[in-house]
């Protein structure tokens, strides 16, 4: 009995043994694995705040350019107009003041008021409002780059 009893021991601490063995395997790649889904979990959050924030942005910088082109087509359409205007035979005045030497004031007596407005040729006329236009263009598209800095760049 006594070699059945040393035999039975070896074999239950073999079992126990390789029983341990199996769980330490087992409980390491349980922890592995819940490593790797924690990691994998935080790389979506991130992904989708990602995808969320550039989403929001993609909107707003739609917003911002429906209303620059809006304002900037408002603004070529009313220059249109007044080109159009002209070339039917409108005229373009142009109110201006005119500074004179003091000394030429006091000696002069017959002179035209400071507040006279001047009448353009067509041609003149024409490329004061092909100027315009290209002002308008350029405010409008400073303005917008401007917001578009302030509210997507500097977020």
């Amino acid at each position: 009995m006594n070699r059945i009893t040393f035999t039975a021991i070896i074999l239950l601490l073999i079992v126990a043994i390789a029983l341990a063995w199996t769980t330490d395997h087992y409980h390491g790649n349980a922890v592995r694995y819940k490593d790797q889904r924690d990691t994998a979990t935080h790389n979506l959050k991130l992904a989708n705040a990602t995808i969320t924030d550039m989403t929001k942005r993609q909107r707003d910088v739609a917003a911002l350019d429906a209303k620059y082109t809006k304002e900037l087509a408002d603004a070529q359409t009313r220059n249109t107009d007044l080109q159009r205007r002209l070339a039917a035979g409108g005229r373009v005045r142009v109110e201006g003041r005119c500074s004179v030497p003091t000394e030429t004031e006091t000696t002069s007596t017959s002179r035209m008021g400071n507040a006279a407005t001047v009448e353009l040729s067509p041609g003149a006329g024409q490329n004061v409002l092909n100027i315009r236009a290209g002002i308008i263009s350029d405010q409008e598209k400073l303005k917008y780059l401007q917001d578009y800095v302030r509210t997507q760049c500097l977020k």
